[in-house]
């Protein structure tokens, strides 16, 4: 399939002079700090070696970071959205995770679920959550941090706990959500799945191991090995960013092995953007031209295949 992408430029020259520039070096040191080897206490010695000091490397960190008290696109009481927690009977123990739906229908609607960060079921997934309903869906947001006894407050300690799942525990967990949300009342028996960085990445694990899967979206997320690819079903959409080497490294392997597959795919790179380009609780990360664009592929996409 063809690839699209569009070009963004930084804007800065609106900034207030008091705030901290943000280097893409400053982009790169958070992004190994929460995805590979870097601890906090060297991550902080890193900003502060490239911002000039500890005191400005305190005053950036925060704007890399996901800020959890961020307001709510979507609010959690919005009238238009009937919004529950839920357990449901996983391969290993109960799933815990979120429930969303329109109000104004009776309808059986398609099911999206929603596959969190490496942070966990926290407030800006349930957000995402809740947007995606009012589309005219029927979202779940499971957690996978259940067995842990569900995604805690602390940041640092969710991705400690994601990163020491099992992932083949983690995906058949994930097998069993989809075969489970095929069948609720008040879904119309097809299920598609999206999800961010490590969601991402399990997006693209459960499109090989599900027979059940309906559609999928990758945001920015992990590629399956090649010699899976053929296994995959349903077709995909995968959003990558521009900048974000780490994970673009593995988009030509796996777009030669879809297209060799003869799979339904489209892959859409956004240049001049970052990794978590959609997590509009970072400040420093999210781009809103990328996140519309992106959200609005999203959307037609499972309109088109869980019609």
């Amino acid at each position: 399939m063809a690839r699209q992408s569009f070009s963004m430029e930084r804007a800065t020259m609106d900034k207030p002079k008091k705030t901290p520039t943000i280097s893409q070096a400053m982009v790169d040191a958070y992004d190994e700090y929460t995805h590979l080897t870097l601890d906090r206490r060297s991550f902080m010695d890193k900003l502060a070696k490239l911002a000039g000091s500890g005191a400005a490397a305190a005053i950036i960190a925060p704007m890399l970071a996901a800020n959890s008290a961020q307001a709510a696109v979507v609010a959690s009481d919005d009238p238009r959205l009937l919004t529950k927690d839920v357990i449901h009977s996983g391969p290993a123990g109960d799933m815990k995770g979120y429930s969303v739906r329109p109000t104004d229908t009776t309808a059986k609607l398609p099911v999206v679920v929603v596959i969190h960060e490496n942070r966990g079921l926290n407030r800006h997934i349930r957000d995402i959550a809740r947007r995606m309903a009012l589309e005219g869906f029927t979202v779940f947001a499971p957690d996978f941090l259940s067995s842990a006894g569900g995604t805690p407050s602390d940041e640092d300690k969710a991705r400690d706990l994601i990163a020491n799942l099992d992932p083949e525990k983690t995906i058949a967990e994930g097998v069993e959500t989809i075969a489970y949300l095929k069948s609720v009342k008040y879904a119309n028996g097809k299920v598609g799945v999206m999800g961010f960085c490590w969601g991402g990445g399990l997006v693209n694990d459960l499109a090989v191991n599900s027979p059940d899967l309906d559609a999928g979206v990758a945001y920015y997320g992990r590629q399956p090995k090649t010699e899976d690819v053929a296994k995959i079903k349903a077709p995909l959409l995968l959003h990558y960013a521009g900048l974000d080497t780490r994970i673009n490294a593995g988009i030509d392997g796996y777009r030669k092995a879809l297209e060799d597959n003869g799979k339904t795919f489209d892959i859409e790179v956004y240049d001049g953007v970052n990794h978590a380009f959609n997590n509009d609780t970072s400040t420093a990360r999210y781009s809103k031209e990328a996140a519309d664009l992106a959200w609005s592929r999203t959307v037609a996409f499972f309109k088109k295949y869980l019609s």
